[in-house]
């Protein structure tokens, strides 16, 4: 639909075919694009800890240019967000500085280390929104049971990024050709698909709990999640924009800048 926006005080009050007054100061947006503000359900701030990577103000900052009027933030923080104090500190500061809505993301275990779990009811009243060990997947499959019982309780979400780091480790790029003529380690589709069917056994064991998968990269992830749903089984998943639009062929073209976790396939 073409037409105009009055914006009065910070809010919308009007929409279509708007009568110009002498008092209003006009933007012309033609050939523009107005939408909701957009949400970043995995975003790195990385404040507390690792100020010289980004900061509350300067990510939020970033997510307001792009369009972005909430962002969830990941625990891949020093310390990380496993304490009531952590979320706290991070209200404060995206109060202070921040110029959109910060939303903490608490961890599944503490330091995000995968031993022990957090007290995810203390999170969830302190102010978090998910759990997640953001990089850091939970390995020990007893654990990422419990943390998916206690978001069934909880009616929060458990994000998990997907992926078995024995087959993974000391990859560089997404095992194949490319890889392979580059002389790189590469990692294979399977340390990602065998995590997830890991995860969607689970989840079919606790029905009410809520997994969210993470950053799915491959095809064969694509088809197990379609078989899940296809079975009734509920559960939420995700897809990066640059895993959408981005092939590994990137990384001949653009090296390290096209290296990501999980890789581009």
């Amino acid at each position: 639909e073409t037409g105009s926006l009055l914006v009065s005080e910070g809010k919308i009050s009007g929409l279509g075919e708007i009568p110009l007054r002498p008092d209003y100061d006009v933007l012309h947006a033609d050939g523009l694009i107005v939408c909701p503000g957009f949400i970043d359900l995995h975003c790195h701030l990385r404040q507390p800890g690792a100020e010289e990577r980004e900061t509350i103000a300067t990510g939020t900052l970033a997510a307001a240019r792009g369009g972005f009027t909430t962002v969830c933030c990941m625990p891949n923080t020093s310390p990380p967000i496993d304490s009531r104090e952590t979320i706290d500190y991070i209200k404060t500061e995206a109060a202070k500085n921040g110029v959109v809505q910060v939303l903490p993301i608490g961890c599944v275990t503490r330091d995000r280390k995968g031993e022990e779990l957090v007290d995810m009811a203390a999170l969830a009243s302190a102010g978090a929104i998910a759990y997640s060990d953001d990089g850091s997947p939970v390995s020990n499959a007893k654990l990422m049971r419990q943390a998916l019982e206690h978001s069934r309780t909880l009616g929060l979400p458990v994000i998990d990024h997907c992926e078995d780091t024995a087959l993974s480790q000391g990859g560089q790029m997404n095992e194949g050709l490319i890889a392979q003529k580059l002389g790189l380690r590469g990692i294979p589709a399977a340390a990602e698909e065998d995590w997830i069917g890991r995860d969607l056994s689970l989840v079919q064991e606790i029905p009410g709990c809520h997994l969210h998968i993470a950053h799915v990269s491959t095809a064969g992830s694509v088809e197990l999640i379609r078989q899940a749903k296809e079975k009734g089984i509920a559960f939420t998943a995700e897809v990066t924009p640059h895993h959408l639009t981005l092939t590994e062929e990137a990384v001949l073209e653009h090296g390290t800048y096209a290296k990501v976790s999980p890789p581009l396939r």
